[in-house]
């Protein structure tokens, strides 16, 4: 981990508070708060594996001599991470890494939600893999996740049910490199969310999504297996997750069922 240069005040004069220390990141214009640049140089241990989902990071004070700044700057820092949901703050335990076996992460990514808004009172979803098998990239899947037309992926279709009903179709493609060794079996007998699955079994946390979301008809395979005909509405949400450092890392389409389900965002 990289270290910034020793100073015996932090609370530098603007002109040198705003100078960057660090090589500035996509996310981290140059000339970027202290704070700013410290919380660069947390998401490089989150990114290096330092920390791992559901283990604690060093203490504010055990930072701030790390890095030679003050706990407040510290502070700011992983205030931010915790907004961001990359971090979790617990009273009188310590800040934690987020991981997506926490329910409040997994209703991040999830967004269908019954009619009455309680997603606990259907219990967890009833999954059905319908196919996981390796592919090559199509230009769309090789665009969508940086890599190379041609490039190897797994592509992963599965069915969500709620109360035995099929309300989800999902068709997934991951890289094949940070997912070598993914099968059909593995996925199903994980008991936990998918992104879970990633988190634990390959190292990769998705920490981000971008969706488009439009109304569509089903063909004639999605009717099957969402047991719906041809003539039933359903919502089509195509997410690219990414990892630490704006890495996409999956390409998502699902097929929502919305007759007693929601679709609910959040906007701040």
């Amino acid at each position: 981990m990289t270290e910034l240069p020793s100073f015996a005040n932090d609370s530098l004069p603007t002109a040198k508070a705003d100078t960057a220390l660090v090589a500035p990141s996509p996310q981290t214009p140059a000339f970027s708060p202290l704070y700013q640049q410290i919380k660069v140089l947390i998401l490089k241990s989150l990114q290096s594996g330092e920390w791992k989902p559901s283990a604690s990071i060093p203490s504010e004070v055990e930072l701030a001599a790390r890095f030679k700044v003050s706990q407040g700057t510290v502070r700011k820092a992983i205030d931010e991470l915790a907004a961001e949901n990359l971090l979790v703050r617990r009273q009188g335990k310590g800040t934690f890494v987020a991981t997506h076996a926490e329910q409040h992460i997994q209703y991040r990514f999830l967004k269908l939600f019954p009619d009455n808004g309680d997603p606990d009172s259907e219990g967890p979803a009833q999954r059905q893999i319908i196919d996981c098998k390796r592919a090559r990239a199509s230009a769309e899947v090789a665009r969508a996740l940086a890599i190379r037309t041609g490039d190897a992926v797994f592509q992963v279709q599965r069915v969500l049910s709620f109360a035995s009903v099929p309300t989800i179709l999902e068709d997934v493609w991951l890289p094949g490199g940070p997912f070598k060794g993914l099968t059909a079996e593995r996925l199903t007998d994980y008991d936990g969310p998918m992104y879970g699955l990633f988190e634990t079994e390959f190292g990769v946390r998705m920490v981000r999504a971008e969706e488009k979301i439009r109304a569509v008809l089903p063909d004639a395979d999605q009717c099957f297996l969402l047991k719906v005909s041809s003539k039933t509405p359903l919502l089509s949400v195509e997410r690219i997750a990414y990892t630490y450092n704006d890495e996409p890392m999956e390409m998502r389409r699902g097929l929502y069922l919305t007759d007693t389900h929601y679709y609910r965002n959040e906007l701040n």
